[in-house]
């Protein structure tokens, strides 16, 4: 038997009675659905501490390894696009039935889920960008990149047949470990073509090293302010889940 009905009948059998009546209700914690899409040549495996964090809180996480990477690189493939990417997070969230999605982007993940609004924006509550690409209709990673000071030879460097491979990733690293991406997920434009994706709200969580300057995420922030976004900074390196996670997690959790 609930407490407030013991106490209405104690109010019947003991008249005349007053039932005490709580000062005030406690208002529920808001827990959230996140998707959260990882950077280039990392996994889901790289945002598991973020998601414990996030589910002690009660919240549901989906973290999605885009094809070709993570535990999904035995599928590597030239093949592999952008679209692929995309279709990987669409995916996820049509057949686990997600809505209300806060859907999280980081670095390379900025594309994807700039795709995956324009194609389900309905499905989406909150788009976050955490140090992420931000692109307009029509441009690549390769494109935004080259843009960048001193980066007019971002393909040439990291270019290793049909993949890209920066320094850090070697065969001879511990699993689990980033991977080398196929070229294409990088030199595919991305193509926006409803106008739905405009509704959804979203958040650009720029993260800074105070000795960097400028920031080479600072144009997208920027981007994102024009747009009348809330952009927020925080101090880190550039992997924040894994250097600042705690950090991480209010940010996202103070997100209306």
């Amino acid at each position: 038997m609930r407490l407030a009905a013991v106490a209405a009948a104690a109010c019947v059998v003991a008249a005349p009675c007053t039932a005490q009546q709580p000062a005030h209700s406690p208002v529920p914690p808001k827990h959230n659905t996140y998707v959260v899409v990882h950077g280039a040549w990392g996994g889901g495996w790289d945002w598991r501490a973020v998601d414990s964090l996030l589910a002690r809180d009660g919240h549901h996480v989906q973290r999605v390894t885009l094809t070709g990477l993570g535990e999904r690189h035995h599928l590597a493939s030239p093949n592999i696009g952008l679209y692929t990417h995309i279709d990987d997070v669409v995916n996820t969230i049509l057949w686990e039935n997600l809505h209300d999605v806060v859907l999280v982007g980081h670095s390379y993940g900025g594309m994807v889920i700039t795709g995956v609004a324009d194609r389900v924006p309905d499905r989406i509550k909150r788009l976050v960008y955490v140090d992420a690409l931000l692109p307009d209709s029509g441009e690549s990673v390769v494109q935004m990149q080259s843009a960048d000071t001193g980066r007019g030879n971002f393909l040439a460097q990291l270019r290793r047949g049909d993949y890209l491979v920066p320094v850090w990733v070697q065969d001879t690293t511990v699993i689990p470990r980033d991977v080398p991406q196929s070229t294409r997920t990088f030199t595919d434009p991305l193509r926006l073509v409803n106008p739905a994706r405009k509704n959804v709200a979203a958040t650009y969580i720029l993260t800074y090293e105070p000795q960097i300057n400028p920031d080479p995420f600072q144009r997208y922030a920027d981007r994102a302010a024009a747009r009348g976004w809330p952009v927020l900074k925080m101090v880190s390196d550039h992997v924040v889940e894994r250097s600042h996670r705690a950090e991480l997690v209010k940010l996202l959790e103070g997100i209306p």
